[in-house]
């Protein structure tokens, strides 16, 4: 089984929290046959898309016609501020989550779920600068600061940037287990220790 993963992306957006977990789920099980994960960037447009510090990134796919995503990564970065105002984004979203195994936030991004009310009644973490706004966004979400990442079963929070890396392997060692998890981690050089929800 291959799993579809739709890293969504938008100008602003933060380059390791779509980089990050774009590298882990792309390598986990990378001999497989077939792959474990089909991972892809999705924009509202088709063009590029300009990240934090001006990195530039092409997506594969529009909201409009992206093959229907098992696995949404909503990264964080200071477009997210806008992106909350736009309905067509949050509405995907809200629609997408609803179809979805899992949905994964990294960072900020915890704040389009939020505004899609995807949060109200869960655990939730986000960037440390952003606790403020994920209370005035989430009034009913019970936010943990200090935490890596936080699992509420189909809908999974992590904290700033790099955390998304952690958040990753988490689900990679949650839906193919430690050995996948350990030889990722092992390629990419990277100290991962085990599954464990922090």
């Amino acid at each position: 089984m291959t799993r579809n993963v739709a890293i969504f992306v938008f100008d602003e957006v933060e380059v390791l929290d779509m980089c990050g977990p774009f590298e882990v789920f792309s390598i986990a099980g990378m001999n497989d046959d077939p792959r474990p994960f089909n991972v892809f960037l999705v924009a509202e447009e088709m063009r590029p898309i300009i990240a934090r510090h001006g990195f530039s990134a092409n997506p594969h796919y529009t909201i409009e016609d992206c093959p229907k995503p098992d696995i949404l990564i909503v990264p964080g970065g200071y477009g997210t501020r806008r992106e909350m105002q736009n309905k067509t984004i949050i509405d995907w979203i809200r629609h997408t989550t609803k179809e979805t195994e899992h949905t994964l936030s990294v960072c900020t991004g915890s704040l389009l779920l939020a505004k899609a009310g995807m949060l109200e009644g869960l655990e939730v973490t986000t960037h440390h600068l952003a606790f403020d706004l994920l209370r005035l966004s989430a009034p009913h979400a019970v936010i943990r600061e200090g935490r890596r990442f936080l699992d509420n079963g189909k809908i999974i929070t992590s904290g700033g940037i790099a955390a998304g890396i952690d958040a990753s392997f988490y689900m990679v060692e949650k839906l193919l287990g430690a050995k996948v998890a350990q030889e990722t981690a092992q390629y990419m050089e990277y100290a991962w220790q085990t599954a464990k929800e922090e």
